[in-house]
């Protein structure tokens, strides 16, 4: 009986160890597992300026991105999938910014012809009310 309830015991620490770590895993900085997208430009304690490119036909792996404001370069045409499996298409030109709300996670994918690049301007911290 005590060996069987150490086991239970050890699936259980396993069980949770994995959770975390595959939680991690999911949430992670495009920069550093998508670097050949992803380009930090700069970085100081209110924001990070990323530079994103695409190929056509390229795509990413999941990741997520903070509240920013985004600024498109050239003329876009993406396709986003998110982890419930659902997809979104989005189209921007060449020249428009937006408001980009905090996203948790999706894979981005150029379904255009031509490459993209955009530059994603995140912000690090919650604007302070004034004194």
């Amino acid at each position: 009986m005590k060996n069987h309830f150490y086991s239970l015991i050890c699936v259980l620490f396993a069980v949770l160890i994995f959770g975390f770590f595959a939680e991690s895993a999911l949430a992670q900085d495009p920069t550093i597992i998508d670097s050949t997208h992803y380009k930090v430009e700069f970085e100081n304690e209110q924001v990070r300026v990323v530079r994103i490119t695409y190929g056509p036909g390229e795509k990413s792996v999941m990741h997520e991105h903070p509240d920013g404001v985004e600024v498109f370069l050239t003329d876009q045409n993406v396709k986003f999938t998110y982890p419930d499996g659902k997809t979104e298409e989005i189209t921007a030109k060449a020249g428009e910014t937006n408001w980009a709300p905090g996203v948790k996670q999706h894979l981005p994918e150029n379904i255009g012809d031509e490459p993209l690049e955009l530059i994603l301007v995140e912000m690090k911290v919650k604007s302070q009310t004034a004194k």
